[in-house]
């Protein structure tokens, strides 16, 4: 209370008491929560690690265990729709750590039909979703995956430099794409492709679309896929478009709508984010949790390792250096799964206003790859043989400083989000 004298605040007792009943500020997660993170805990700890240095050695996709995923009900859309349905924004980012925690490559070979989903969800009307999402997925018996193609050879994170081009063939109501993909997630093993084209050169960004290339069509081809540094389970590819025709009805969005956004752009009005950063934008907060996840487990290695291995004649935990680094390691990893789980919230409720997406994927990845670097040196020269998952675990974490938007374009992000000023 305040004192009408002076000015002074005055809190008693009672008053005291009565606010802390009205506080409900918590980090406590639900019982649903805590039950979906031992569920997938479980899974990771089952089926996903014993599986881990077969499929990163074979580097293909882990058809086996996407299927056993979907059979459990962790790989589908009902699954996905339920994590969404959790008005805290977290159960994505939860899932997403232990899946991850679990192993990187197999971890994205079951989540990576995740980022086509949130490129469909993100613009795509009531009906789309209705009839592409379940697509996506397949089903336990036949379990498919999907695609999202934003990225080219000369515009990764320069999307405005995109170069696939999309024509409307008014007499057929087909829409025409040609053009090149790169890294594109299950590019051309996908039973969907999320395409995201540009429709009107003149607008830059502002003039891009996003399409679903069906199952099937003619003219989509992957001839090879990318062998890669880390992530080897998950499938990486290029994907061409040679006059690729899909019915008007795969304009995600449809045609009036997006005819309205060019109108608006063309008039100079600002108009809202195209649809490839509406759905990284919804993304950002669960890839920094599949970081976190990745770090996790290798500080949990190291410490493990730490706390049995011997020199000198006692554990090499006991000796500072080691100590210490195992110490800032847990409060790294703490303080990222902090900043995604505030991201996720907000994500649900209320948006970003400060780049907070970004600043989660930012901490995150710049976590996972030095927490994983000190995994290796703790191991000593274990930590650098394949006998030791480490070495996996910090190859598969280097591309959360990339994908995505690299690290410098989530600093971009948040440093224009901040200042208020276009930054280059």
């Amino acid at each position: 209370m305040i004192d009408i004298c002076t000015g002074a605040v005055r809190l008693d007792r009672d008053d005291f008491a009565e606010k802390r009943k009205t506080m409900t500020f918590s980090l406590e997660l639900s019982e649903e929560q805590q039950e979906l993170r031992d569920w997938v805990h479980g899974f990771a700890e089952q089926t996903i690690r014993p599986a881990a240095r077969e499929w990163d050695e074979r580097e293909e996709t882990p058809w086996p265990i996407i299927q056993e995923a979907a059979k459990v009900g962790l790989y589908g859309f009902e699954s996905l729709a339920t994590f969404w349905a959790d008005d805290t924004g977290l159960s994505l980012p939860i899932a997403n750590e232990e899946l991850f925690w679990g192993d990187g490559g197999i971890g994205m070979a079951i989540f990576g039909t995740t980022l086509a989903v949130a490129g469909i969800f993100a613009v795509g009307t009531p009906d789309q979703l209705a009839e592409w999402v379940p697509q996506c997925y397949g089903d336990a018996d036949d379990p498919k995956v999907a695609a999202f193609c934003s990225s080219e050879p000369g515009a990764g994170s320069d999307v405005a430099a995109m170069r696939t081009r999309a024509v409307y063939d008014e007499a057929t109501d087909e829409w025409v794409l040609n053009g090149q993909k790169a890294w594109a997630t299950n590019g051309g093993i996908a039973n969907v492709h999320v395409v995201q084209a540009v429709v009107d050169p003149e607008l830059g960004s502002r003039g891009q679309a996003a399409f679903v290339v069906p199952p099937g069509t003619k003219g989509l081809e992957s001839p090879s896929k990318i062998k890669k540094h880390g992530l080897r389970a998950s499938h990486t590819a290029d994907v061409f478009l040679d006059d690729v025709r899909v019915p008007g009805r795969c304009l995600l969005g449809g045609k009036e709508k997006l005819d309205e956004r060019l109108a608006r752009a063309r008039e100079g009005t600002k108009g809202g984010a195209q649809a490839a950063m509406k759905t990284f934008e919804l993304s950002r907060p669960t890839v920094g949790a599949q970081a976190i996840g990745i770090a996790r487990a290798a500080y949990e290695t190291a410490l493990e390792y730490a706390q049995q291995r011997e020199t000198f004649g006692r554990p090499i935990i006991e000796n500072q250096s080691i100590a210490f680094t195992l110490a800032d390691m847990r409060m790294e990893i703490d303080a990222a799964r902090l900043l995604v789980w505030r991201a996720a919230w907000l994500g649900r409720n209320g948006g970003f206003t400060a780049g907070e997406g970004s600043m989660s994927k930012l901490k995150a990845g710049r976590v996972a790859t030095w927490a994983t670097e000190r995994a290796i040196q703790i191991l000593g020269g274990n930590g650098y043989t394949r006998e030791f998952p480490v070495e996996r675990m910090h190859r598969d974490a280097k591309i959360y400083d990339i994908f995505e938007g690299t690290e410098q374009i989530q600093q971009l992000v948040i440093a224009r989000a901040i200042s208020g000023k276009h930054i280059a």
